[in-house]
């Protein structure tokens, strides 16, 4: 496409037009040392201030549109607001990590995180797009859709630049379209990559249009704001569709670790039933799911969270199963605890001859159901309760009888 040369002169652009986020340094993982975050850090302060002015314009200049068409802008400048607020926060966490430069390894692995990491951690509001979810971006995702969110909201009501400015916002424009291009290649193979690419070049179609019309000197004011606003959410929804990529990537690998983690406890309980069933009797019997049956973690979304629906019954399964078998040996474990006990305190008492032959008596019979294998648990829990009541009635101290007193 031809460039198209900038105006000798006229009027100077109106605030913010044409500023776009400042690119960020580094990737995540990757500690960001203190020249660049000083730097980065000096640019997006004055970018956050730059769309916050941006913001008030467009918030005063709805005051000035019909209810109609306040109704129909005013969604998406609370959306544009909410992520302003969500990077202004996030560039607070960075100035206060940043403290004027004293950053050692650990600051500048913070740092990274900080920019790289999701932006929706640092905030009580829900970062999401009209007819979308919650969004998992990072700072340098949030602050392009900042950009392009502000764009559409300018030209929407009418805050761009003027016909003298066509040249400006066709740089603008062509910049918003070399972005969708780099993103386009990122969407994964098949009808989706088709259509954005489909998308792509029509809007290539009409900005050479619109180039070749300023070229000749005619007017394109009133082609530049809808072709504006449809790079900008055709960028925006590249965007949120590669957050929401990485977002269920992560899902699928959180989701195959909570797989394997499972399995893990199946086998390991698999072992305590056994062990249950050969300590004790009567012994519980549960099923143990067998976590493998699910198949393979699942790619699409839908799929996904059916998957996870099925993986949290078979988690609470489990659990119960664990629950149940260890709670049947901790019982076979109370009542050879209990025994010993009990038989600790006959041997430190005083007993007369009768009531020795019985506790010993008593604790035979108790010592021959606990060498039992499987432990039949009620017989013993039964004699042990015996052996207890028996031993505390007499080891218990008599009263001594009150002398009377004699009548005079």
């Amino acid at each position: 496409m031809t460039a198209v040369p900038a105006p000798a002169s006229g009027p100077a652009p109106e605030p913010g037009v044409g500023v776009v986020a400042p690119t960020a340094p580094g990737r995540l993982g990757v500690p960001v040392q203190a020249a660049e975050a000083q730097t980065y850090l000096f640019a997006l302060r004055d970018w956050v201030a730059q769309r916050r002015a941006d913001l008030g314009e467009v918030d005063r200049a709805v005051l000035r549109l019909t209810p109609a068409e306040q109704a129909s802008i005013t969604t998406d400048l609370t959306v544009a607001l909410t992520f302003w607020k969500a990077v202004n926060d996030r560039l607070v966490l960075l100035e206060t990590t940043f403290d004027g430069g004293r950053v050692g390894p650990k600051e500048a692995e913070r740092l990274s995180t900080l920019i790289h990491g999701r932006l929706d951690s640092n905030t009580s509001e829900q970062l999401s797009l009209p007819s979308s979810g919650s969004l998992a971006v990072s700072l340098p995702e949030a602050c392009r859709l900042l950009d392009s969110l502000t764009r559409t909201l300018q030209a929407r009501a009418s805050l761009a630049p003027g016909a003298a400015e066509a040249s400006q916002r066709i740089t603008v424009a062509r910049a918003g379209l070399e972005r969708v291009r780099d993103q386009v290649p990122l969407v994964p193979a098949g009808a989706q990559r088709d259509e954005a690419a489909e998308k792509l070049a029509r809007l290539d179609r009409r900005m050479e249009d619109v180039v070749e019309r300023a070229r000749r000197g005619a007017d394109t004011g009133g082609l530049i704001a809808p072709l504006e606003i449809d790079i900008a959410v055709l960028e925006r929804d590249l965007i949120v569709a590669a957050a929401e990529r990485a977002s269920a990537a992560k899902s699928r690998i959180r989701t195959q670790q909570q797989v394997e983690e499972l399995d893990a406890r199946a086998e390991a309980i698999r072992a305590l039933e056994r062990a249950c069933l050969a300590a004790i009797t009567p012994a519980p019997h549960l099923a143990i799911p067998n976590v493998r049956a699910l198949g393979p973690v699942p790619q699409g979304a839908a799929e996904l969270a059916a998957f996870r629906d099925r993986l949290d019954r078979v988690g609470r399964a489990l659990d119960l199963a664990h629950e149940t078998y260890a709670a049947g040996l901790a019982e076979r474990d109370e009542v050879v605890g209990l025994a010993g006990a009990v038989g600790a305190m006959a041997a430190s008492a005083t007993l007369d001859p009768d009531t020795t032959a019985d506790v010993a008596d008593l604790r035979a019979r108790l010592d021959a159901v606990l060498a039992t294998t499987p432990l039949p648990v009620a017989r013993a829990r039964a004699l042990a309760a015996a052996y207890q009541a028996y031993v505390d009635a007499a080891t218990r101290p008599r009263p001594t009888p009150r002398p009377q007193r004699q009548r005079p």
